[in-house]
This record gives C-alpha cells, structure tokens and sequence, in this order.
C-alpha cells in the first residue's frame, strides 16, 4: 500500500498470514478469513462468520480495539464502483439501526466487486 493512498484512507488488500496471526485469539473454531482489507494501521477483515474492524490507536499501535459486526446485523450495503475521472471505489455498511452507514474508501487496484460478493453471500 502506498503512503499517500494511506494517508488519503484508500483500503488496499493486507497480507493474509500476517491478518490470521493478528486475530488468532479471535478467530473461532472453523472461522476462515475470506478477505482483509488496510487502511494505514487500521484493517477491516471479512470472515465466513463475521465482519471484524481492526482499530489500532496510540503511537505505537500496540493497543488494539477489535470489533465485531456479525453479518445478519448489516441491513442493506452498496458499492459504488470507480469510474474514468475517480479511480477510487467507496463501499458502504449500515449496521442494525444506525441511520448513517459504514463508509471504507478503495482505491483504483482492489476489486471492491469481491468485498461485494462475500458480503452478499453472508447477508442474504
């Protein structure tokens, strides 16, 4: 991931084993990561259970909050694909009855379509 798409809040797709060694204490028993995506230090991580946000805070990143959003608590979900002049993509979440959704910026080299797919195979 390059600095700057970092620091603008683009996601870009994080490396698998470093995510699962990561979560290790988190992940239950037959629970698979699907897809992990990272913002700066920050990562959002979609298993065949459950969305899991990664929110690193402090200088050092060592203090870590985890949060858990099971997929049958996302009510509805949109993409907005990247288009010739905005080579971002934007995917929104809304979660139970929170009326302003869950926004995660992609930029141009991920496939939002896949972050689309998983959610939708686990939501409807």
């Amino acid at each position: 991931m390059g600095l700057l798409s970092g620091l603008l809040g683009n996601a870009s797709e994080a490396d698998s084993g470093k995510t699962e060694e990561l979560l290790a204490d988190s992940l239950i028993e037959g629970e698979v990561i699907e897809k992990a995506y990272q913002v700066i230090r920050d990562m959002f991580v979609f298993t065949n259970r459950r969305l899991i946000l990664v929110d690193k805070q402090g200088v050092t990143g060592s203090k870590m909050e985890i949060l858990t959003i099971p997929y049958n608590k996302i009510t509805k979900f949109s993409k907005e694909s990247a288009g010739h002049f905005d080579m971002d993509a934007e995917l929104k979440l809304w979660i139970g009855s929170e009326t302003e959704p869950l926004v995660k910026e992609f930029k141009a080299g991920d496939n939002i379509n896949e972050v689309y797919r998983i959610i939708s195979k686990y939501t409807l």
